[in-house]
């Protein structure tokens, strides 16, 4: 459930997707798309998947914009969950580019000089959202929040209505049983 209060501006972007105002697609890209599109590259990796995965987004959230119960969740959050599934659908599809096994693997560059996301990373980014759903909402939502969205701590207080404290507090905390939960998938059995 939703923590904070809605503002006004998010009010008026709901109440036009319910009425499925053109504009409010756009006063939804305006205001959140930047989050959503930096969520989608950092997953991606790739300009053009970037750019036709966004289209996917801002398509869905148009049709699915009576659903939104600005009660249950922000919309900032509610685009980045669709965002969030519709990178994890593409990167299902992907077929990946094959390599020359004769030519060593660099690291985060492959040839073309296209980044891509080691699968060491790729393990650790999906054992991490594994966690998350063991925290507390308030706690996974922070998380999601500074380390998905890159927002920082100041402004998350903000998009939450709540003081800064309470974000450092459930920031900590996030961090300390996160910690905690890696250790223990680490020890053997």
């Amino acid at each position: 459930m939703r923590r904070s209060a809605p503002s006004t501006t998010e009010l008026r972007i709901a109440a036009g997707l319910r009425r499925r105002d053109p504009d409010a697609v756009r006063a939804l890209y305006a205001e959140y798309g930047p989050g959503a599109l930096a969520l989608l590259h950092d997953t991606i990796r790739d300009r053009s998947a970037v750019e036709d995965v966004y289209q996917q987004v801002l398509l869905e959230a148009w049709q699915r914009g009576r659903s939104f119960d600005p009660a249950r969740a922000s919309l900032r959050t509610w685009l980045a969950t669709i965002a969030r599934s519709r990178a994890i659908d593409h990167m299902r599809r992907r077929v990946p580019e094959p390599r020359d096994p004769s030519i060593p693997y660099a690291g985060r560059r492959e040839l073309g000089g296209e980044a891509w996301e080691p699968v060491a990373q790729l393990v650790d980014r999906v054992t991490l959202e594994q966690l998350l759903t063991r925290l507390t909402p308030d706690e996974a939502e922070v998380v999601r929040l500074r380390w998905h969205l890159g927002l920082s701590q100041r402004q998350i207080a903000a998009h939450l209505d709540v003081p800064l404290g309470t974000v450092k507090s459930r920031t900590a905390s996030a961090l300390r049983r996160l910690r905690a939960m890696l250790e223990e998938e680490r020890t053997p059995l």
